[in-house]
């Protein structure tokens, strides 16, 4: 393996990261590069942006859900047929679930199993040299973890510059690069994200805009000579999780995208054969399929347009009669009697599940979970442990009479309780699965 690379990160989150990335993966494949991008946590909606800029997919690789073998295979193949691969972080460099170093789902976990160097990117409006002494502490965290670089962004003015950059370079850190601040520096965002890549017409003019930015103002010659290979140990030879069937009807459009790249690439390595669908364009699940996956994304955004979608309702309940149906997150709301929307009008849904949920009142729930299966399923035998995460804003109105479909435990391993639903064929929750235990 010949293809260098190097991790993105930062002290937190909201510092530019993903931006930065995105710019750097256009403005270097701009040069004739093969470059790779991957995303480290659970993210579905940063990767597209890393695909859009870079034009190849991008992969999630998460040290919490993810045991270490598929980690290796993820960055294996990722790197395959690339010269450069860049790893987008996740929050701070060290930010993740809490427990031992390597299986805390924190970004400091794959610079120190991979020995990638390590570049910050740092806001530094507000602050001037204290960004120094920030940096040393980073630095000497933790052993094993290798801080190469600093990219700094929304810099206010040349002197404001000068200032950082000579404080840096008093602790024998390379500053690449002075990110100016600037309005046309941004993408647009909303609750859970940025704007989904499919969803912006106009993204390759505003990617092109951020990477003339990261060009004019980044040493890009530094960044890829600071690259290095990963160091790959191991690595596996199956899916994350098990095909859920041979021929699997995959929602997908708008309101449906939120599936990760891996389970896709491991189910078809094994045989199984994907077909997309469009519930948005009132598509039914194609007949010739085993099972049915509806994946999350925006179907809060859509409701009204999803009960109206009539075939795409009388398929998906004649396609339960037969064959297993499963939702996650967003799917699940759509499985349910009725979805509130964010003006407090109510939306009939699939009825196949008894729940009904509710985007008027939110609250945001968010963290790792595993997953214990109360019963045979597309995911697994009753008893399998999955790991993923929830991620969404829209609560339970009626949890509905369904048995549940699994027990969720928090990262700590501390129970949260039942959680989903599951009637004959049809199951579904709120948790995203990652990989199987």
């Amino acid at each position: 393996m010949s293809a260098g690379g190097f991790i993105l990160s930062a002290l937190r989150s909201g510092e530019g990261k993903t931006i930065v990335t995105t710019g750097l993966l256009a403005a270097l494949a701009a040069r004739g590069l093969r470059v790779r991008a991957a995303k480290n946590g659970p993210d579905y909606i940063d990767p597209a942006f890393h695909r859009a800029a870079s034009g190849a997919p991008s992969v999630n690789l998460d040290s919490w859900a993810m045991p270490p073998p598929l980690l290796d295979a993820l960055l294996r193949h990722a790197t395959a047929d690339a010269d450069l691969v860049v790893i987008e972080g996740a929050l701070g460099l060290f930010d993740g679930a809490g427990g031992a170093p390597g299986r805390r789902g924190a970004t400091a976990d794959l610079a120190a199993r991979f020995a990638l160097p390590v570049v910050l990117v740092v806001d530094v409006s507000g602050q001037s040299q204290t960004v120094a002494a920030l940096l040393r502490g980073v630095r000497a965290h933790e052993a094993g973890v290798r801080v190469a670089g600093v990219i700094l962004n929304r810099v206010a003015s040349e002197r404001h510059r000068r200032l950082v950059t000579d404080a840096i370079d008093a602790i024998g850190l390379p500053v690449l690069g002075a990110l100016p601040r600037d309005a046309t520096f941004a993408l647009p965002e909303r609750h859970l994200g940025l704007v989904q890549a499919d969803e912006q017409h106009d993204l390759g003019e505003k990617i092109a805009v951020i990477a003339g930015q990261i060009a004019a103002h980044v040493d890009l010659d530094a960044l890829v000579a600071l690259a290095e290979p990963p160091r790959i140990e191991a690595a596996a030879t199956g899916p994350a999780l098990p095909p859920p069937g041979k021929r699997i009807a995959l929602a997908r459009d708008a309101a449906f995208s939120f599936i990760y790249p891996h389970l896709l690439a491991g189910w078809q390595a094994a045989g199984t054969t994907i077909l997309p669908f469009s519930p948005l364009a009132d598509e039914a699940p194609p007949e010739d399929c085993d099972a049915c996956w509806l994946p999350g994304g925006y179907p809060e955004l859509h409701a009204a347009r999803i009960a109206n979608a009539r075939n795409f309702l009388a398929g998906l309940r004649r396609f339960a009669q037969t064959r297993p149906v499963h939702g996650e997150c967003g799917g699940h709301m759509v499985l349910g009697r009725a979805l509130v929307d964010g003006s407090g009008d109510s939306h009939a849904m699939a009825g196949l599940l008894s729940h009904t949920t509710s985007f008027a009142t939110r609250r945001l729930h968010l963290g790792y979970r595993s997953a214990i299966l109360a019963a045979p399923g597309p995911l697994g035998g009753e008893g399998a442990t999955i790991r993923g995460h929830e991620f969404h804003y829209s609560t339970l109105l009626e949890r509905g009479e369904d048995a549940p479909f699994a027990s969720l435990f928090d990262a700590r391993g501390e129970p949260i309780g039942p959680e989903g639903g599951r009637r004959g064929l049809v199951s579904g929750s709120y948790f995203h699965a990652i990989a199987a235990t």
